[in-house]
Formats: C-alpha cells, sequence, structure tokens
C-alpha cells in the first residue's frame, strides 16, 4: 500500500503539474484557443496509458516477462528520477520552453504541437506508473494505496497552483527520489532473479539464480529494504530541516543612497 501510494503520488503529482503549467503557460501567453489540445492529450494519453497497463498486467502473468519486464522498470524509474533530482526546481521553465514554440505557431501546427507534447508528457507517467504498479502483488490495499496517491498529488498540485511561492517542489522530488532509487534496487533485484530463472543468462542462470535466491522479499535482505523505504525518507527530510535550521536569517539588503544634485 505505501509502495503503491508513493509512486502514484510522484508520478501523478508530475502529471498534474504538467497540465496545471501548460495551462497557465498559454493563459500568459493569451493562448487559450490551444486549452482544447491539451485537454485531447490527456484524454488520449490516458486511454493509451490504460491500454499499456491493461496489457502490460496480464503479460507480467506469464513468467517469460516477468524478469525483462522488472528490469525495464528499473531502468526507466531510475533515469528519470535522476532527471528530476537535477531539474526538478525547473520544471516550470522546462515546459514552457518546449510549449514557446508551438504557441508561437497558428492553425493546425499550434494545435498539434501541443497535443503531441502533452501525449508525450502525460502517457509516459502514465506508462511508468503502470510498469511500477504492475510489479507490485495485487491486492485491495494496493489499490486503495493507489487511488489515495492520485488525490494527494492532485491535492498537492492545487496547493502548487495557489500557493507555488510556498511549496519546495525540489524538496519533494528529493524525497521521493530516495525512496524510487531503493524501490529499483528491489526491482533489480527481481528482474536479474527471474530472468535467471527462465534461462535468459546462459550458463551463469543457475549460479545468478541461487545466489539471489537468498534476496527474496521475504529474507532478512528483502526486510531491510522494506524499512529503508521508510527510513531513508525521513531522514533525508530531517537532514534537510536541520541544513535549514543552521541556517541563519538573510541579511537585509542594503539601498545604497544616492544624493540628487542641485
Amino acid at each position: 500500500m505505501l509502495q503503491a501510494f508513493v509512486i502514484t503520488l510522484r508520478e501523478g503529482l508530475e502529471a498534474f503539474l504538467i497540465v496545471a503549467i501548460s495551462l497557465a503557460y498559454l493563459r500568459k501567453r493569451g493562448r487559450l484557443d490551444l486549452a482544447k489540445a491539451v485537454y485531447w492529450g490527456i484524454v488520449v494519453a490516458v486511454g493509451v496509458s490504460a491500454i499499456g497497463g491493461y496489457l502490460l498486467f496480464h503479460s507480467a502473468n506469464q513468467e517469460w516477462i516477468e524478469g525483462p519486464l522488472a528490469l525495464v522498470a528499473a531502468v526507466s524509474v531510475l533515469t528519470l528520477t535522476v532527471h528530476m533530482w537535477r531539474a526538478g526546481r525547473q520544471i516550470k521553465g522546462d515546459i514552457e520552453g518546449h510549449l514557446k514554440t508551438s504557441a508561437q505557431q497558428a492553425g493546425v501546427a499550434a494545435l498539434s504541437g501541443v497535443f503531441l507534447f502533452t501525449l508525450l508528457m502525460i502517457g509516459r507517467e502514465g506508462v511508468e506508473t503502470a510498469l511500477l504498479l504492475i510489479q507490485l502483488h495485487p491486492t485491495p490495499l494496493l489499490a486503495v494505496g493507489a487511488g489515495i496517491g492520485v488525490l494527494a498529488a492532485a491535492s498537492v498540485a492545487w496547493m502548487w497552483s495557489r500557493f507555488g511561492h510556498k511549496l519546495n517542489l525540489g524538496l519533494f522530488f528529493q524525497t521521493t527520489a530516495i525512496f524510487l532509487f531503493v524501490f529499483v534496487v528491489q526491482l533489480l533485484i527481481q528482474g536479474v532473479h527471474e530472468t535467471s530463472e527462465q534461462g535468459y543468462l546462459g550458463t551463469f542462470s543457475a549460479a545468478v539464480h541461487d545466489a539471489t535466491e537468498a534476496w527474496g522479499p521475504d529474507s532478512g535482505f528483502g526486510h531491510l529494504l522494506t524499512y529503508l523505504l521508510v527510513i531513508l525518507p525521513l531522514a533525508w527530510l530531517l537532514i534537510k530541516g536541520m541544513m535549514s535550521s543552521f541556517k541563519g536569517p538573510k541579511p537585509p539588503s542594503s539601498v545604497p543612497q544616492h544624493s540628487s544634485a542641485r
């Protein structure tokens, strides 16, 4: 439940922020006529993500593809998480920069550009969410955690649109990135173990399978990773809070006084 909550919270927040920033930018540029392209992009992206998630879920039940899917999910999460760790503070500028070229065009070219941008950005978040969720054991609590995560993401995105100057998105993306880094370790172990079980590693399959057998979710190492999913993000928040408290107040800016010539 906790894993599903954090996954949908993070991915959902990125998706909601993309939509909010895109619409705000179009409104600022006086191009609200392009808003319908954003809405259509959302609809198509959600549809594509739902279909992709359905296919991936049923494919994941086949043992021959479980390992490769886990490895693909791990690589996808790792690369995008590293990107958001570095660029979390600049997400607004990045999105506006991509929309600028399309908004400067007219007619079908502008609508197509905004639609494709929205489709790719939202679709990426949806497919990544599906890749992560299918790695979890399906239970009613998983669905509850995922639903709460989506609602929490929508709430945070709304607060950002109203009180953006008070929300530290950089810290949010860093904290959830630590959670996902630990989750990536679990995915890598699972992916390597499953691929070796299917004999995809050739002559090394038996040795790798035996070596990773003791690293499963029910092992001591697996329990340690589960604890770290909670401990490491909380420790990072504590460290950042202590660092902020050690910093003294900013000195008041001195405004030079210029005497006027008489």
